[in-house]
């Protein structure tokens, strides 16, 4: 009999990344080979795992899943049945051709991303961070301004509702950086602010420097839109090396480490840049836990804020502080995709600017106490975990010993949690044997998670073959 040979355009898919395609494939109810096949099929008929694809092995991909190799090789084997796999002893298992839908265009596969399109299923979200319900303050923002709805007005404003361009820099100029309305251009939130920065400064092939780890969400962007991603943590440095399109820093608060820039790394930065721009990326910022007051942004970097952090993740507001000549190219940008952001939305956020000192404290008070619970936790239920308690943002960033993070993460999953590991945030390919740990929730649900966790994290360390690591040297 001749042998099945593979497709000559096979395309190999890294276990890291068919991980997070299948998102969380085993939170249902069943055996799990059968949950693997039903997430495989789905992707298959979906066109995300084109004709051609070649799986991992199945060691390889038990291993990354923490499951037992039979579960993989019976998922692939019911697959193999219904004709959308081909496998072949000594030449791997691929897509069929013709097993599914037509290749579809590359969609995200971050964990981050993918916890949040996954429909409620029992499982804690603490793969994101951010505050888990509105407060009050904005319950009553949004009934007062109500009233101002009953204006003529068509509602569509692509730069951004005229009264919150104004609070917007009016509260830059404040902090001593003067601006006017017209360097104000309100987003959807702070992911269109970097969407839209993105294509206005990225081409295809251009470098984009940035530290490593980072946001996961902005790392999604530039490769999308085809860039060579330098991550190197002295930027200023790296400067003199690289002619990259733009710069990207969180210079305060950075997620997922917490770590800020100091004052004379900013200066050198901005000194060191010359016509490269630089985007600095400040929603947390506001998040000081030492009680400090907001610094002054730095007046040469286009500068990207958001209330999602301050407030609640439901209230799309972010922008973008640049000169005026680069936010009248990105409004145009903007009014092609949506014509403007929700004006409710926008007066409400005029109306909680107007007492911005009292909103961030009480945010700030709220994530302190659950900072504090949940180091005191995981110091009690996890002291194999390593961790330096934060001074700002809304995440620790924990090192677990020897141990692959993604792997232990799908066994998480399994005990209903769902977590961040470092993987997805370094683009340098480090930080595997971490995790982002969001300090976001009530103490009482940050009681339950760390309780899976601990759970969790026993069943891990009882399996005898499970992944290990080369000690890790990132951040």
């Amino acid at each position: 009999m001749k042998p099945i040979a593979k497709p000559i355009a096979a395309k190999p898919i890294a276990v890291d990344d068919l991980a997070g395609r299948l998102g969380r494939w085993s939170a249902g109810r069943g055996s799990l080979y059968l949950l693997l096949a039903a997430r495989l099929r789905e992707l298959i008929d979906e066109g995300l795992l084109p004709s051609g694809t070649l799986l991992p092995p199945d060691r390889s991909l038990a291993s990354g899943l923490a499951v037992g190799r039979t579960t993989v090789i019976a998922a692939y084997d019911l697959l193999r049945q219904e004709g959308r796999l081909t496998r072949r002893r000594g030449s791997g298992t691929w897509v069929s051709p013709g097993g599914g839908a037509a290749a579809a265009r590359p969609e995200t596969a971050n964990p981050m991303f993918v916890n949040l399109l996954e429909p409620p299923d029992g499982v804690l979200q603490f793969a994101c961070a951010g505050p888990l319900a509105p407060p009050d303050r904005l319950v009553e923002a949004c009934r007062r301004v109500a009233d101002r709805l009953a204006v003529v007005d068509l509602g569509y404003h692509p730069s951004g509702h005229p009264a919150l361009r104004a609070a917007l820099a009016a509260r830059y100029s404040g902090l001593g950086v003067p601006t006017g309305s017209d360097q104000i251009l309100v987003t959807t939130g702070a992911q269109q602010a970097l969407a839209l920065l993105t294509r206005a400064l990225v081409r295809p092939g251009d470098e984009v420097l940035v530290e490593a780890p980072t946001y996961p969400g902005a790392l999604d962007l530039f490769r999308e839109a085809g860039a060579v991603i330098r991550a190197d943590d002295d930027l200023a440095g790296a400067l003199g090396r690289c002619k990259p399109a733009l710069v990207y820093a969180m210079p305060a608060f950075r997620n997922p480490t917490g770590s800020s820039m100091s004052t004379l790394e900013r200066t050198r930065l901005t000194r060191v840049a010359g016509d490269v721009p630089l985007v600095f990326d400040e929603v947390l910022a506001e998040l000081d836990l030492t009680g400090a007051p907001s610094r002054p942004p730095v007046p040469e970097a286009v500068t990207v804020g958001s209330l999602s952090k301050v407030v609640w993740g439901g209230l799309r507001i972010g922008w973008v502080r640049a000169d005026a000549a680069l936010v009248g190219r990105l409004a145009r940008f903007k009014a092609v995709q949506d014509l403007g952001s929700a004006v409710l939305d926008q007066l409400a956020a005029v109306e909680l600017l107007a007492d911005f000192t009292a909103v961030r404290s009480a945010r700030v008070t709220a994530l302190r106490r659950q900072h504090d619970h949940l180091c005191a936790l995981l110091r009690e239920e996890l002291p194999e975990w390593e961790f330096t308690a934060a001074a700002g943002g809304q995440t620790l960033w924990a090192r677990l010993p020897g141990v692959d993070a993604a792997s232990y993460a799908q066994v998480a999953l399994r005990h209903g949690v769902a977590v961040l590991p470092g993987g997805s945030l370094d683009p340098t390919g480090g930080s595997t044997d971490r995790l982002r740990l969001p300090f976001t929730a009530e103490p009482e649900v940050i009681s339950t998670a760390v309780a899976g966790l601990a759970a969790a994290w026993r069943a891990f360390a009882a399996e005898p073959a499970r992944p290990r690591l080369v000690p890790s040297m990132s951040v």
